[in-house]
């Protein structure tokens, strides 16, 4: 968690080639003076680092990592920019883009009238830059901005896929030679140039220094750190294999030329060729991965119709900027975030809410991009574009689970931090053994068990076990309009055994009606409406929007209210036309000492059919009761069995009285009711099950819940409530269906299930395949192979979880 002063940002980081590098890094920037956490993500390539700007500064962060041997990623984007007249403008221009966080450099051209920015796309958007030169009194365009930029991972892919068809090509005929001396592929007719040593050198050696130069580059970054990785083991094994057949080849011109038959040209480069290809099927796998944030920022539109200086203008979205006018067609997607000013028009939402049934729209009405236009035509006023839409908003709180670590990973960090050190010692004392004891003097035959020993057990496995299940399941889990945090909140789910559900829009619709209205004799009933009515308009409260709506629809008006205030678990105090009103529960009416006992009989009738009634004093006398009913959800019942059924304790919390609440609980099939529960005593009961040793999660979707969000081991938050409770919540279900939690808790529990499977057969891979190795067992091509086949059998064993059923 970010505090007060401090900043995060993320990096893209290039080089990394295994668990091993990953921690290295992550350890090297803890050491950075000003940084207090620093998170390094090998599946996804990425830094996440938690600094005091006051201490240290975006560079050193960057040249850390250079110096550890690896690069961060940048992005770049020119612009034309109009309004300048002098230099000073074009300095003006500059320095305001280069203040911007995110941005590395900036360089504005008077003569040309462009910009040229180098800028992290995590922190900062094509829609900034125009914001801040807008800011500044120019007017910026993208100039790419029509163009899709070539993704990263692609050219990477482009890359990998031609070095591993010229290392395949060079390297087929030495596998033929090589599997042509076996007994039982005698019949193999093998040309004999494939035999001569100087043609095997020939092949071999481009292989060795060209194509598989990337792991001498990563060994010795490695190395010059004082750490170890899978570059090294590499590394090792192939120089082995390549420079004890480079002396035998010198052997053979010093014996007269004479061919010899028993190289390892073809272990070195038979090797590289099979890490190359299990790092394609890697990439490939690991890009698949993030489908969840390509799906998702493809619901965004591409343009957007927007009126300038009286003119309709299509411009790229990026360009939209917050008070523009836009214009949405029938069928069209809302670009960005923003109120409806003109027009009425039913909105699909479904992307967002899961609710297939379309809302109504009308002038005031909020709209949210990404969703579609179904019928009328729109004019929209933006209010938030860029990164502070909602779409970006959930696309950030996904990219940022799938990038955190959960508990469950520092297991493998460790054991991978000291990994290679250990193979290396092993390797070692396998060649020794075979050396000095099994094949007295047989070099060549303790180097083949030592190669396959150093191949064999490759650390990528291990640190790809638990990244892989955590972005699959994270990404699985937005699908489903469930949005986990982080990666720490996807583990601690599944060992919840208690949940607690607020009652009002969470168990219920959340939209109650008024029902019943009681007065006292001598007030009229049209009197005692608006007053009520008058004083209820001024709180945020789901029921007494209701009662207003109520009185309203009744065609009662209004009058003005003079004062107003929201006593929280109590009710209200408010002066309408002169007089005091006081609205609100039986402990409201003791606490100002109003003689209510005459109404207590009606109001408990009103409360065992369920419905929620409030008294009503003037000017310290009661006068009358208002009652609302609010019915619970369909899925109520469906989603609280299967949380039963699961093994979990289902608990409902409500402020309201116990008979009201006990009648809603009964519907829903919940028997444990906490009610008359002010909003500091939720916090206080979730802690009372803490300390009982129960795992508590809380499910809430208003401002009172935020406390018992916050205190919860996880905190559920409704998306359909405030942005608050969704702040202080660690797993937020953009649905308003209570299925979603037992969904939630069926994600974590088949993510650690997954975690634990890579981890077991990652390690197990490891400990049945070293002995088999150095006894002899293994061919180091078919160490290299199975090394490949390890790391991609974790990943695709993550991505199961991309088609999990709940």
């Amino acid at each position: 968690m970010t505090t007060a002063g401090q900043r995060q940002e993320t990096w893209q980081v290039t080089g990394m080639t295994c668990a091993a590098c990953a921690n290295r890094i992550e350890k090297g920037l803890g050491k950075l003076e000003g940084v207090s956490e620093a998170t390094v993500n090998f599946a996804l390539e990425q830094a996440s680092v938690t600094y005091d700007p006051a201490q240290t500064d975006r560079s050193k962060v960057e040249g850390k990592i250079e110096a550890l041997g690896y690069g961060t990623v940048r992005e770049t984007a020119d612009f034309q920019i109009t309004g300048m007249t002098c230099a000073a403008c074009a300095t003006r221009i500059e320095k305001g883009l280069n203040k911007l966080p995110g941005i590395d450099k900036a360089t504005v051209n008077l003569a040309l009238e462009t910009a040229h920015i180098e800028y992290n796309p995590a922190h900062v958007g094509i829609s900034d830059v125009v914001k801040k030169v807008s800011q500044l009194g120019y007017e910026a365009a993208h100039k790419q901005a029509d163009q899709k930029p070539e993704d990263r991972r692609a050219q990477e892919l482009k890359k990998q896929k031609r070095k591993l068809i010229v290392s395949a090509a060079l390297s087929l005929p030495l596998l033929w030679a090589m599997v042509s001396h076996f007994s039982f592929t005698s019949f193999i007719w093998l040309p004999e140039l494939f035999m001569n040593p100087w043609f095997q050198l020939a092949l071999a050696t481009p292989v060795q220094f060209i194509i598989g130069w990337q792991f001498y580059i990563g060994a010795y970054k490695a190395l010059r750190n004082g750490s170890a990785n899978m570059d090294v083991l590499v590394a090792l094994g192939t120089s082995a294999a390549y420079f004890y057949s480079l002396y035998l080849t010198l052997q053979s011109v010093s014996a007269g030329g004479h061919l010899m038959v028993d190289m390892y040209y073809e272990t070195s480069s038979v090797l590289i060729t099979l890490i190359l290809l299990g790092k394609l099927f890697e990439t490939l796998a690991k890009g698949r991965s993030s489908e969840a944030i390509r799906t998702l920022m493809g619901l965004q539109a591409r343009t957007a119709l927007v009126i300038r200086d009286g003119q309709e203008l299509q411009v790229p979205v990026e360009e939209v900027v917050a008070g523009d006018l836009v214009i949405v067609k029938p069928g069209e997607k809302i670009p960005v975030d923003g109120m409806v000013e003109q027009g009425s028009s039913s909105v699909d939402e479904s992307m967002l809410t899961g609710e297939s049934i379309p809302v109504e729209k009308s002038v005031g009405d909020k709209v949210i991009g990404a969703t579609v236009n179904k019928n009328g035509s729109l004019r929209i006023r933006t209010t938030q574009v860029g990164k502070d839409t909602a779409l970006a908003q959930i696309i950030r709180v996904v990219e940022e689970a799938q990038g955190s670590k959960a508990p469950i990973q520092r297991v493998a960090d460790s054991i991978s931090g000291i990994f290679v050190p250990i193979v290396v010692g092993i390797a070692v004392l396998t060649f020794c053994v075979w050396y000095f004891g099994v094949e007295p003097g047989s070099f060549s035959g303790a180097l083949e068990k030592a190669i396959a020993v150093l191949v064999i057990a490759c650390p990528c496995a291990l640190g790809l076990a638990t990244p892989t299940s955590i972005m699959a399941g994270s990404g699985r889990s937005a699908e489903l309009g469930i949005l986990f945090k982080g990666g720490e909140h996807l583990e601690a789910a599944h060992k919840v055994d208690t949940i607690i559900l607020d009652k009002t829009g969470t168990v219920t619709k959340g939209k109650p009606e008024l029902t019943d209205i009681v007065v006292t004799e001598g007030m009229e009933e049209e009197r005692f409406l608006a007053w009520v009515g008058a004083a209820e308009k001024h709180s945020e409260h789901p029921l007494a929007e209701a009662i207003v709506a109520g009185i309203m629809a009744r065609g009662v008006t209004l009058p003005a209210s003079e004062q107003f205030e929201a006593i929280p678990g109590y009710g209200i105090k408010a002066v309408v036309q002169g007089s005091t009103l006081l609205i609100g529960t039986r402990k409201l009416m003791a606490k100002f000492g109003i003689a209510a006992d005459s109404a207590y009989e009606a109001m408990n009738r009103l409360e065992e059919a369920g419905r929620t009634a409030m008294l009503v004093a003037v000017d310290g006398r009661y006068a009358g009761m208002v009652a609302v009913a609010d019915t619970i959800k369909e899925t109520s019942p469906e989603a609280v069995a299967r949380l039963q059924q699961a093994g979990i304790d289902v608990i409902m919390i409500t402020g309201d009285n116990e008979r009201t609440a006990k009648a809603i609980a009964a519907q829903a099939g919940i028997g444990h009711v906490l009610a008359e529960v002010l909003p500091e005593g939720k916090a206080q009961e979730v802690k009372k099950l803490q300390e009982a040793g129960r795992k508590v999660a809380m499910v809430g979707d208003g401002i009172n819940d935020a406390p018992a969000l916050a205190t919860a081991d996880i905190g559920i938050a409704i998306g359909t409530g405030t942005d608050i409770a969704m702040e202080a919540a660690d797993v937020t279900l953009m649905r308003g269906d209570l299925n979603s939690i037992p969904d939630a808790i069926g994600m974590s529990r088949k993510t650690m299930t997954n975690i634990r499977q890579n981890l077991f057969w990652a390690l197990a891979y490891n400990v049945i395949g070293i002995p088999i190795a150095a006894m002899g067992f293994l061919a180091p091509w078919l160490a290299g192979a199975a090394m490949a086949l390890s790391s991609v059998s974790v990943v695709l064993n993550a991505l199961r979880l991309q088609r999990a059923k709940l």
